[in-house]
């Protein structure tokens, strides 16, 4: 059988802490800011971890 690939974009998007976590960063930071408060925009600052939903495809996406 062959070795399994990870997928290169979400590898770039997501990383797995030394714990085990995932981690990527805040969605909604990159376009249309102007309509944005300031508050709203530093608060989406940062990284956050996957959401429960998203786990199980991310991981195997990365080939985990």
């Amino acid at each position: 059988m062959p070795k399994t690939k990870t997928h290169t974009g979400m590898g770039k998007r997501v990383k797995v802490t030394g714990s085990g976590k995932l981690v990527t960063e805040q969605a909604g930071k990159r376009h249309r800011l102007e309509s944005k408060t300031s508050r709203r925009t530093r608060r989406l600052t940062g990284t956050v971890e996957v959401s429960k939903a998203d786990r199980k495809r991310v991981k195997r996406l990365l080939g985990r």
